[in-house]
């Protein structure tokens, strides 16, 4: 049986993208939610799981096929989090409840039709990618969205219905998680070639080498 017979029998392990738990400009927590609800289902392995923080140094980071993208251009963010299955039995999988790619997405598609290729782009805008176990994740991350606000503490985008995530040491440590530096944060720091190599193991033609706007 060949990769392609496998990957049709994949079973999705999140609810469908209309149900699952979703706040605009809030993607940490819609993953934490996600990496929450796979761990409470006991139904898939959660050692196969990882949330990963897509950022860089200058926290310029394009990305394609995302909603708030206009045609084929990429919108850029601070930062963006996505969820990996590193599934055993065949090609790992993407939940980004952010794209217009299927949900969940083969890697190896979003990796041709999202993330493309850094070859062309900028040093400024190349990727990096923290992968950090699901269990990890859970355990580890708090979030009192301060970052959400603006000087006079107003709400830049209406935050999430539920009480803020935090732990017994912490109540925000966002960007530890955000950062690339290796030596700080939990899980591992990959560029994006790298997180390739290790996750996918497939390579793909560059479709563009059109710069983000600035």
């Amino acid at each position: 049986m060949n990769k392609q017979d496998l990957s049709l029998k994949y079973v999705i392990i999140t609810p469908p993208r209309e149900e699952c738990v979703y706040t605009s400009c809030y993607c940490e927590e819609n993953i934490w939610k996600l990496c929450e609800y796979i761990k409470a289902q006991h139904q898939h392995c959660i050692e196969d799981v990882y949330a990963v923080f897509i950022s860089n140094e200058r926290r310029t980071v394009p990305l394609w096929k995302q909603k708030s993208c206009h045609g084929d251009q990429p919108v850029v963010w601070d930062y963006h989090v996505i969820l990996l299955h590193n599934w055993n039995s065949g090609e790992s999988y993407i939940y980004d409840l952010d794209t217009v790619l299927p949900f969940p997405c083969p890697l190896s598609l979003y990796e041709k039709e999202a993330f493309r290729s850094d070859n062309y782009l900028k040093e400024s805008y190349r990727r990096k990618l923290r992968v950090i176990p699901a269990e990890m994740f859970l355990s580890s991350f708090a979030s009192d969205r301060s970052h959400m606000k603006d000087e006079v503490g107003h709400w830049k985008m209406p935050p999430p219905s539920y009480p803020c995530i935090e732990t017994a040491e912490s109540k925000m440590n966002l960007d530890d998680f955000i950062s690339m530096d290796a030596q700080v944060g939990w899980g591992q720091v990959y560029s994006l070639s790298e997180f390739m190599e290790h996750f996918g193991g497939e390579e793909w033609p560059t479709l563009t080498n059109q710069q983000p706007k600035s």
